[in-house]
C-alpha cells in the first residue's frame, strides 16, 4: 500500500497538524540555540519537554484524523482493508500500532 493511499484528506486537519509541527520546529530551533549558547539546564529541559509535547499532540491529531477518515473494521481476505470508495483504509490493529508508536 502506498503512502498516498493513507494520506490525510481533511484540509483543515492537515493545516492544524502542519501548524503544530511548525510550532514544534520553531521551539526545537530555540532549544538548539539555547544548548549551543550554554543556556540554563532547567530552561533547556523545559523547552525540550514542550517540543516533545507538541510533537506528541501532532501525532495524536494525525491518529484522531485517521480514526475519522481511514478506519474500517472490514478486512479483505489478504488482510488489507478497503473503504466503500475503493481507497485503502487502516484496520483497528494498524491504528492501534500507530497509536502505540507514540506512547
Amino acid at each position: 500500500m502506498s503512502d498516498a493511499d493513507r494520506a490525510l484528506h481533511d484540509p483543515q486537519a492537515v493545516r492544524k497538524i502542519a501548524n503544530r509541527l511548525k510550532r514544534a520546529q520553531g521551539q526545537l530551533t530555540g532549544v538548539i540555540a539555547a544548548v549551543e549558547r550554554g543556556g540554563d539546564c532547567r530552561d533547556v529541559v523545559t523547552q525540550l519537554a514542550a517540543v516533545s509535547s507538541a510533537i506528541d499532540r501532532a501525532g495524536f491529531a494525525i491518529i484522531s484524523t485517521a480514526m475519522r477518515e481511514c478506519l474500517t473494521d472490514e478486512t479483505a481476505e489478504d488482510g488489507s482493508a478497503s473503504g466503500t470508495d475503493g481507497t485503502n483504509r487502516l484496520t483497528v490493529d494498524e491504528l492501534e500500532k500507530l497509536f502505540l508508536n507514540l506512547a
